[in-house]
């Protein structure tokens, strides 16, 4: 493998998500762009937006609403599920955060601040989820939506498989 090689297998697998990286680092960097994005628009990043985004940082997987209310709750900020939707429904709506449909769950937006097309890469096994970015209008998505007269505004990509942990231990 040349050095060139192993910098583009290194590109991979950072735009997916799945490599081992300093936390700390990562929330720092998620609740800064939040912060900063909140102050510049004039949106109300509250104490309990903030507890909920930095729970979602700290995971690296999706959680369910109730496993916020959760950590919420041991944080004191109630126990009383709008207390988690509320939150969770202003981190989506302003691209902090996404929903994973297929867990019924949430996670940090990899890309804050930017507008993007993502897609879910989601472990079948320890259900962790990298986002990349996808190009429905590009590829045979954008074709078939072009022949049909549609424009594509939104989409929601997740593929179901192996992480590569669990791939490395299914083969072990």
């Amino acid at each position: 493998m040349t050095s060139r090689d192993a910098n583009n297998s290194a590109k991979k697998t950072e735009a997916l998500g799945f490599e081992q990286h300093d936390h700390r680092t990562c929330v720092k960097k998620g609740m800064s762009a939040a912060e900063a994005r909140c102050a510049e628009e004039g949106l109300r990043f509250t104490s309990v937006r903030q507890k909920t985004l930095e729970i979602l940082l700290q995971e690296h997987r999706a959680l369910g609403a109730y496993e916020v209310l959760d950590r919420l709750r041991e944080d004191g900020f109630g126990s009383q599920p709008p207390v988690a939707y509320r939150a969770l429904e202003f981190l989506v709506s302003n691209g902090f955060v996404h929903k994973i449909e297929k867990l019924n769950a949430f996670i940090a937006c990899a890309n804050p601040g930017t507008t993007h097309s993502p897609a879910f890469m989601i472990c079948r096994e320890c259900e962790s989820v990298a986002e990349t970015q996808s190009m429905p209008a590009r590829g045979a998505l954008g074709e078939a939506a072009k022949a049909a007269g549609f424009m594509i505004e939104k989409t929601v990509v997740e593929a179901e498989g192996l992480c590569p942990s669990c791939v490395d231990k299914a083969v072990s």
